[in-house]
């Protein structure tokens, strides 16, 4: 930028040039581009030297300032923009301030070092909706400012209101709009059943850009009751993984009561130190909490809004009503499938088995009637039709008792398998799966066959979902978060008495952070290990590096 002297049109020129910076700043939806256009014009029908237009927050600091005149050195050299105090604080609500030479007046304060010498001043009030939005401040007019600089500037100090009015309320309408399409994608996904979790760093992530915030973390219960744990977190604010905010008064209060807030300085929490302006917002559903949504902004950046809270709050509402939606459309297709399994179950035990047992027994009375012999060799076939009808039977009994758990008839270790050759894609590279029984490895893979181990004749079917179950929750948190190059799957089985299966997934990512972590999806895991008088722990491993998940079980 070069320094450069503004001098005003003729006046015949004047009226029209005004009307024309009006009509440029009508159009400019643009906040910034806009102040830019008005600073500009200000300056050019004025003849002045400098302009500016300061924002400041209710302590009179500058949150934006746009000016004209000054080189990109002198910008550099002053450091900050001016505050509202001295002869600019003295600039009136209504009206201008007009000053011959401003360091006459008697609340100037000097100037700083390396700012430009200034005399002749004008000064005026921006207003938008009745409230001081920004002022403009004009020096260095060859000659003094006079009356028609004054109307000019108050001409286009209202024009700039209404265009800032405008601007704003654009702004709005768009945040409006996307938190709108965000919560759309949220209800998209968990209808469509996508992973909680995954749902959960969806909402976190539309959350920090739609908001324009630093971090965005989500607060849920912890397994220990009224425990409050931060479970998903974006990127820049990965630290702050797993802290406990059970005792923080707003957070539990977002939890409890579904009341949101603004935040002016997050920073006075020992655990949010380095954070300035938050926000929270409830996710809250038919008067439950479900989690807090928090979202953060470095010290000293812009603070969070009303209308900020108020667009937030609402996309919480809809995230955790979609939450909501989700697991009824899940549990009531879980009823659906397991009522179709029910009825085929039943049908075949009232149908197919009562026809098989009839067959059977029409067979065994011809081959037995003493009134008809047969031949010893049609008498061979109908006992071997016998074996087959009660063979198919039993099968059938089989396939009834295991219909609501079609996992069942899998053997354990190549459902095991299935997991692991599966999480190859998310993970980027092969999971290393070692099975042992009783302390004997037993390799999994033999060519083309799963090898059992005999761990299916020792493990009962439920505790197998589990021992599954581990497994994949323990693989997809390690593609999720550990960063890892290498993982290692080991199942060991104990027989005897007691026995017990333990499941162990090391990682050599990132490791356990130093305060308390836990993401839903463990969670799940210690509920799991609990139910079934079991254990479960995330570990440092031996190694030191990456983490360790380790749960174990009764076998049945």
């Amino acid at each position: 930028m070069t320094e450069a002297v503004a001098r005003p049109a003729p006046q015949h020129d004047v009226a029209s040039a005004l009307l024309s910076a009006i009509l440029d700043m009508a159009g400019d939806l643009d906040t910034r581009s806009l102040l830019e256009r008005f600073v500009a014009a200000s300056t050019s029908l004025t003849g002045a030297r400098y302009g500016a237009i300061n924002i400041v927050d209710e302590d009179g600091a500058s949150v934006e300032f746009v000016q004209s005149g000054f080189t990109d050195s002198v910008v550099a050299a002053l450091g900050h923009p001016p505050h509202a105090w001295g002869v600019l604080g003295a600039i009136p609500d209504e009206g201008v301030l007009r000053l011959d030479d401003l360091t006459q007046h008697p609340d100037f304060r000097g100037l700083p070092a390396g700012h430009p010498p200034m005399g002749s001043f004008l000064g005026a009030a921006v207003r938008v909706r009745g409230e001081r939005f920004g002022t403009l401040y004009l020096s260095e007019k060859a000659g003094g400012f006079g009356p028609d600089d004054e109307a000019v500037v108050l001409s286009l100090a209202a024009a700039a209101a209404v265009a800032v009015l405008n601007s704003q309320s654009y702004a709005l309408e768009v945040r409006r709009q996307q938190w709108l399409t965000a919560a759309q994608d949220i209800t998209t996904m968990l209808l469509e059943g996508a992973d909680a979790e995954d749902v959960l760093e969806r909402v976190a992530a539309a959350a920090v850009q739609v908001a324009d915030a630093d971090v965005a973390a989500i607060v849920l219960p912890g397994a220990d009751e009224d425990e409050l744990l931060v479970e998903i977190v974006t990127p820049a604010g990965r630290s702050l993984l797993g802290a406990d905010m059970s005792t923080e008064e707003r957070v539990r209060a977002a939890f409890d009561d579904g009341t949101g807030c603004l935040v002016a300085d997050a920073g006075d929490s020992p655990t949010l130190v380095g954070y300035g302006p938050s926000l929270l917002a409830p996710l809250h559903a038919h008067g439950e909490g479900m989690g807090v949504l928090v979202l953060l902004r470095r010290t000293g950046a812009a603070p969070f809004t009303d209308e900020d809270l108020t667009l937030a709050q609402s996309f919480a509402r809809q995230a955790a009503l979609a939450f909501v939606l989700g697991e009824a459309q899940r549990l009531r297709g879980h009823a659906a499938v397991r009522d179709e399994r029910t009825r085929i179950a039943r049908d075949l035990h009232d149908l197919a088995i009562q026809q098989l047992f009839a067959a059977g027994m029409q067979v065994e009375a011809l081959r037995t009637d003493p009134s008809g012999p047969v031949s010893a060799e049609a008498s061979q076939v109908l006992e071997q039709v016998v074996g087959h009808v009660d063979a198919g039977i039993r099968q059938i009994r089989v396939i009834v008792r295991t219909l609501d758990d079609p996992g069942a008839t899998i053997p354990l270790v190549e459902r095991v398998v299935a997991e692991v050759e599966l999480a190859r894609s998310s993970l980027g590279f092969a999971p290393h799966l070692s099975v042992h029984v009783d302390g004997v490895s037993v390799d999994p893979l033999a060519g083309d066959r799963v090898v059992t181990g005999g761990i299916d004749e020792v493990v009962a079917p439920g505790r197998a979902n589990n021992v599954v179950a581990v497994v994949r929750e323990g693989l997809s948190n390690v593609a999720r978060h550990a960063r890892s190059h290498a993982v290692s799957v080991r199942l060991a089985v104990t027989t005897g008495d007691p026995g017990q299966v333990v499941v162990e997934v090391e990682d050599d990512g990132v490791g356990v952070p130093p305060t308390r972590t836990r993401s839903s999806g463990t969670r799940n895991l210690a509920q799991r290990a609990e139910e079934s008088g079991g254990s479960f722990a995330l570990l440092r491993p031996a190694s030191g590096r990456g983490a360790l998940l380790r749960w174990s079980a009764p076998l049945d």
